[in-house]
């Protein structure tokens, strides 16, 4: 076989204006245009998306204008672009499909599942199969095995072979906690040399089969926790061997983000806006997104909504964005002390409640007045839930004697 090089990319997300900025949405469309630049240079022979192109089944007309433009360039340059669609660019229906289709039909990208074989060849050099997303593991379990029975994978024995899918395989080392592990490892063939994932944010590289699993990760910050990792995709050479060498290609366009974590645990609400707008303050940048994460469990008598978002939202003068993310709990009372009174021995629920609205008073006011409003608050419950408002008044007009 004969040696050849590609570029592996995947969850450009094309139109995502985040936090409501179109500044943003330009700012995907960027790092897009410095993808065509880089691998134009790169010259490849041919490109792959590995899924979530766009952010949405419908971008908007400027956004697709701009990745005409793009994929135009590309054409220009005779560097084909192989896709397949990811869970984003894709809607869950057959009535609206996905825009991938027409710009199938326009001749700027390949579609792989679209065609017949589902497959793309380039002779004496490699063999690509790709195959769609199907948005969850109930449905790829359901369709995926019926679509490769219609469109079998032939993997050719003198060329390079490669799979691209979009989706996260069922392996530990591979899918993140918070995403569902749609691909079951059985589903991609043998006889592959290189898998070209998509959906995992993060990159990833390992052995799997006869070859690599390979994530290229997003190009731009989709989520703050993706803001430490690199930006980019991946040029891939491969041997008259059919050895790979997998070479990441950092963008330099993706913004820049400033993410703040910090424990406030039992610190007032007042407290908590002071401290933030002065971080905040501190980290001030031009043009950067500075993301402050509140974290900790407020004192009994704190309410989250006592923290003044919009002023650590307006704290800085220099920075395009602050986006706090508020993750403050509004009790004092242990996880080991609420599960002492709601998970052991067997007690009426009344009880049950009782403790609790005890645990909570007791950390604030004395013992007696612990009780008496511990009492208070469960004499409430039965009125309440029946809507019974004279006696609702009642236990509250007790209360405040």
């Amino acid at each position: 076989m004969k040696a050849f090089s590609f570029v592996h990319a995947s969850d450009l997300h094309l139109g995502y204006s985040q936090y409501g900025l179109e500044v943003r949405r330009q700012d995907f469309d960027n790092a897009f245009s410095e993808l065509v630049d880089k691998t134009i240079e790169l010259k490849p022979d041919f490109m792959i998306i590995a899924g979530d192109l766009f952010h949405q089944a419908r971008p908007s007309n400027h956004t697709l204008e701009n990745t005409i433009r793009s994929f135009k360039r590309l054409k220009d340059a005779g560097i084909p672009v192989l896709t397949v669609d990811g869970s984003h660019d894709s809607a869950p229906n057959t009535i609206t499909s996905t825009i991938l289709y027409p710009l199938d039909s326009a001749g700027l990208i390949y579609h792989l599942p679209r065609h017949r074989g589902a497959c793309w060849s380039k002779q004496d050099c490699c063999y690509v199969y790709g195959i769609p997303n199907y948005h969850n593991r109930r449905k790829t379990d359901d369709a995926l095995p019926r679509f490769m029975a219609e469109n079998p994978p032939i993997p050719k024995p003198d060329v390079a072979n490669i799979f691209v899918f979009h989706g996260a395989v069922d392996l530990p080392d591979i899918k993140p906690p918070y995403i569902e592990a749609e691909i079951s490892p059985d589903y991609l063939p043998e006889g592959f040399c290189y898998y070209a994932g998509g959906h995992i944010h993060d990159r990833h590289q390992g052995k799997f089969k006869d070859g690599i699993l390979v994530y290229s990760g997003c190009t731009e910050t989709v989520g703050y926790d993706e803001a430490t990792i690199t930006k980019g995709f991946y040029y891939v050479q491969v041997d008259e061997q059919c050895q790979v060498n997998c070479e990441l290609i950092e963008l330099m366009s993706p913004r820049r983000f400033i993410i703040m974590e910090y424990d406030y645990s039992g610190m007032a609400s007042t407290r908590i806006t002071e401290q933030t707008v002065q971080m905040v303050q501190d980290a001030d940048e031009p043009d950067v997104i500075i993301v402050p994460v509140l974290r900790g469990t407020l004192p009994a008598e704190a309410s989250r909504t006592e923290v003044d978002i919009p002023r650590i939202r307006f704290a800085a003068r220099k920075a395009l964005y602050v986006h706090p993310i508020v993750h403050l709990k509004e009790t004092a009372v242990s996880d080991e002390v609420v599960r002492s009174i709601f998970e052991g021995e067997f007690k009426d629920l009344k009880t049950k409640a009782y403790e609790y609205f005890l645990q909570i008073f007791a950390d604030r006011y004395g013992q007696e007045e612990a009780k008496k409003l511990a009492t208070g608050a469960l004499n409430l419950i039965d009125p309440l839930t029946r809507k019974q408002d004279e006696k609702v008044k009642q236990v509250i007009e007790e209360l405040s004697k």
